[in-house]
């Protein structure tokens, strides 16, 4: 049995069920879902479609419905549960079909039995749908999970107790609504407590959990400054560590990592983690994980390497860790183990960058971002000379990515290719950074993969805009668009040293196909994006066929199509606040049996308007179900109308392309009727003066001979030109004479002020005694008379210093001479560079314009070559007439 066939039968079996909920209906539509169970219809599931959108609902609501036995809700639940893990179907469970409130309502149902296996299936189900998702605060029964959360997280039950620690791990990382919300509660010092209490507990998995939930909710109060100060976050880091080395499972692995993390974009911690006297051991034992076989715990490792690059300190110590090569050091037995397991982590990220495209997407997209970071910091450091080994062998594992996939594999393999090829393109634009590297890439990247990527995605993204607008298709047409730009980045990058490659590029700008791409990119959110497209269209517009009209037309169906969008946004925003609204207003009340209530929307509609008669004849129905069905179908409606504005603007834009291209069709096709006409016309004057060209054919001889002259000069005056190319050689190896002995000269400069500053410091001092020794000679006059003896040796004494000092000026004017010397040769010198510089500049003007006219004289030659040959072929067209004419001239006569 095909899908289509087995969620038709499920789409009925729901209905039935609705319509009669029975015990025979309700095993029925659970052996239906067994069956959809067993099939790999996750694509199908969540394509956008009718059908599975129709599925999903009706599953929803049977779920959701308080009346539906456990069994059935728990096997609805293990459906679904197979999408939650990760991927596009985990973000359409959780923002398109609100399986998350589903789930909270069906744990608010059945607080008051928390030991039933069911609220700990919907537990575990909802703590993975939330790892790494925000969940709306104004969601239905969000604040009923938390008070539960908060009121069972000491319970006896340590799977309880687990699953109620991870899902509030979850819904308070990132998400301030949340936080702000448990603070507001009354018994947030007891949670507090409780928290504080688990960092004791024998299981690490708890104590992870407890840390994050802390460090989310209380790291910049009073209470997580004390829990996280110098004393105590050396233990937290070795914990982390720990768990990331030694593992207590992929999950406990996951809220470590994290939870480090989160503590990294908190400066004090990072600060701390800088001092952290075992980082360097802890580094080397968490790289040697990336060896390991398992893709999880690798990406998640790699994700670790990636935290701790946001810390410009700890970057450089990855990079150092990863890129240079290990020294060899004799250490103990253990130390040494631990050195040869992380000596070659730069081959295990080859490894996993290469890994295959049906993989792991997380492993390759995480080991290019970790690539990236690192040769950032190396480019900036003194590690890019020792990594150039590395770089080579890594452009050769890298380049192959960038290869097109199979056509036939599908959109989501194109999807993750395009993905894949964004990153090994912003890889190579980081390398792109540093002259030497930039030229290894030039060396291994050939053109014509540049040229292949980018046809194929322009190829891709146009028949995306000719099929259904639907979101996917619209993520992915936005994905193809940036890795587009982005290879036209890249290729700007490498023109200069690929000429071929500057060809291709200006061949791609002029591509109309680069609408889209340009359109999406100027309109975008995003300040890279923009930029990008800044820069490319700075690039295009200058040129002929570039199609700017058409280009506005996009921009401004691409702004009316983020105005129409907010306005729904704000529509459907309101709507829900007037259902919350209405949900306050109304009270809660038990479900009926009979399932009257859900007979259609419409009843239910009528019902919520009248309340004065529902709370009459209707006092047994469940208001908050009611609530829920009809916000669903109300986000089901606006998502419908959605699609729809989005597939109306798509196929206006693509009526007016063709509108355009039909224009551009019909003015061509005048054209070209236009030349036949013009074409017949000559013909005929052809036929006309086939008798003058007969006279002309002479002159054009001559002139044949004339243009072989002419060539002969021009080849001659090649030559010369080829004479003046070498002479511009030979002045390049003067210039680079020149700035040689520029560099020895500025060298001696260098010594010289060396040695005047040096002389400058001991005229100085010599002056400072000089001056010592006058007051000497002043104090000795006033105070002893009778010692003039004594004055008169010192007086001796002063002439020969000052004999002395007046020497050493001499030599100080001396070298002081000699530096102007200097000055004035070295001044000299530059004036000969500068007409040297100047000469070269003229000389290769002069060559560009022969260039330019050896090139028209060609042109010219060719043109002129091509008459030649009509001529010729007109002449042997007149002989073969005139031929012809003499034979029936010859046979009349012979008649007569």
């Amino acid at each position: 049995m095909d899908v289509s066939t087995c969620l038709k039968s499920l789409l009925l079996a729901i209905r039935q069920y609705r319509n009669n909920r029975s015990a025979l209906n309700a095993s029925q539509l659970q052996k239906h879902i067994e069956d959809v169970s067993g099939l790999k219809c996750g694509g199908v599931l969540f394509s956008g479609q009718v059908l599975p959108s129709e599925c999903l609902s009706g599953l929803m609501e049977v779920a959701g419905d308080p009346n539906t036995s456990h069994a059935l809700t728990g096997s609805i639940i293990s459906l679904l549960a197979q999408f939650a893990s990760g991927g596009e179907a985990k973000e359409a469970l959780h923002s398109s079909y609100n399986f998350t409130g589903t789930l909270a309502a069906i744990i608010h149902c059945n607080r008051t039995t928390p030991e039933e296996p069911l609220v700990l299936q919907c537990l575990n189900v909802l703590q993975q749908l939330t790892y790494n998702m925000r969940t709306l605060h104004c969601a239905s029964h969000i604040h009923e999970l938390i008070s539960f959360l908060m009121q069972h997280v000491q319970s006896s039950n340590d799977d309880i107790v687990k699953a109620c620690l991870g899902l509030m791990a979850n819904l308070c990382r990132h998400d301030i609504s949340v936080q702000s919300h448990i603070k507001s509660q009354s018994n947030v010092k007891a949670f507090y407590r409780a928290l504080i209490n688990f960092l004791g507990h024998n299981c690490l998995t708890v104590v992870v959990f407890a840390l994050s939930i802390l460090s989310s909710l209380t790291l910049n109060e009073e209470v997580g400054q004390k829990l996280f100060n110098a004393k105590n976050i050396h233990q937290t880091f070795q914990l982390i560590f720990n768990i990331t080395v030694n593992g207590d499972g992929t999950l406990t692995r996951n809220y470590a990592v994290d939870l480090l993390g989160d503590l990294l974009k908190n400066p004090k911690i990072a600060d701390y983690l800088t001092k952290y006297k075992h980082l360097s051991v802890c580094l080397s034992e968490v790289l040697g994980l990336l060896h390991s076989k398992d893709p999880d715990t690798a990406s998640k490792v790699m994700e670790l390497l990636v935290s701790l690059c946001s810390v410009p300190v700890l970057r450089k110590l990855v990079c150092e860790t990863v890129l240079r090569p290990p020294a060899p050091r004799l250490q103990p037995g253990t130390r040494k183990c631990v050195q040869a397991r992380g000596s070659e982590p730069s081959l295990a990220l080859v490894h996993w960058v290469t890994s295959p495209l049906d993989g792991p997407e997380q492993c390759y997209m995480q080991a290019l971002s970790l690539l990236a970071e690192l040769f950032e910091e190396a480019i900036d450091s003194s590690l890019c000379s020792s990594a150039q080994s590395f770089v080579e062998l890594l452009l050769q594992e890298v380049l192959v990515l960038l290869q097109s996939p199979d056509s036939t594999e599908g959109d989501q393999l194109l999807k993750k290719h395009s993905l894949r090829a964004g990153r090994v393109v912003d890889f190579l634009l980081v390398l792109c950074g540093d002259d030497a590297l930039r030229m290894l890439v030039s060396q291994r990247l050939s053109p014509e993969v540049c040229v292949s990527q980018v046809e194929l995605l322009l190829s891709y993204n146009q028949d995306l805009s000719g099929s259904t607008c639907t979101t996917s298709n619209y993520q992915l047409s936005q994905v193809c668009s940036e890795v587009v730009l982005k290879t036209l980045e890249l290729m700007s990058h490498l023109r200069q040293q690929m000429p071929d490659m500057e060809t291709s590029f200006y061949r791609i700008l002029q591509d109309q196909r680069m609408v889209t791409p340009l359109s999406l990119a100027l309109t975008s959110n995003c300040r890279e994006h923009v930029q990008v497209a800044l820069h490319i269209l700075f690039e295009a517009a200058p040129l002929p066929d570039f199609p700017s009209v058409i280009l506005g037309d996009s921009i401004a169906a691409n702004n009316a199509y983020r105005q129409r969008v907010g306005e729904l946004s704000i529509w459907s925003s309101s709507a829900s606040e007037d259902v919350s609204f209405m949900g306050k207003i109304f009270p809660i009340m038990h479900a009926e049996p009979s399932g009257s209530a859900y007979q259609s929307i419409d009843s239910l509609i009528e019902k919520l308007q009248n309340g004065a008669k529902l709370q009459e004849k209707v006092k047994d129905v469940h208001m908050s179900e009611i609530i829920d069905v009809y916000e669903q179908k109300l986000s089901a409606l606006a998502c419908k109308e959605s699609h729809l504005q989005d597939l109306l603007e798509a196929k206006a834009l693509a009526l007016s392309q063709a509108d355009r291209l039909i224009a551009q069709y019909r003015c061509q096709r005048a054209q070209a009727e236009a030349e036949a006409r013009k074409l017949a016309s000559l013909l005929k004057d052809t036929e006309r003066k086939k008798e003058d060209l007969q006279t002309e054919l002479n002159d054009h001889l001559l002139e044949v001979e004339r243009l072989k002259s002419d060539s002969q000069q021009l080849l001659e005056h090649n030559g010369r030109l080829q004479a003046v190319a070498d002479q511009h050689q030979e002045l390049k190896g003067t210039y680079n004479q020149l700035l040689s002995r520029y560099d020895k000269s500025e060298g001696m400069l260098k010594e010289l002020q060396a040695a005047h500053i040096s002389l400058t410091q001991q005229a100085e001092g010599l002056r400072k005694t000089n001056e010592g020794l006058k007051l000497q000679q002043e104090r000795s006059l006033a105070e002893l008379a009778e010692k003039e003896q004594q004055i008169k040796g010192l007086n001796t004494d002063v002439l020969e210093k000052e004999r002395i000092i007046t020497g050493l000026q001499n030599d100080l004017r001396r070298q002081e001479e000699q530096i102007h010397e200097m000055v004035e040769n070295i001044s000299i010198l530059r004036k000969e560079l500068n007409k040297t510089e100047q000469a070269r500049k003229d000389t290769s003007i002069k060559a560009s314009s022969l260039e330019l006219q050896k090139s028209q004289l060609e042109a010219k030659l060719e043109k002129m070559e091509e008459e030649l040959s009509k001529h010729s072929q007109m002449i042997a067209m007149i002989h073969s007439l005139s031929s012809s004419k003499l034979k029936g001239d010859a046979t009349a006569n012979l008649s007569l």
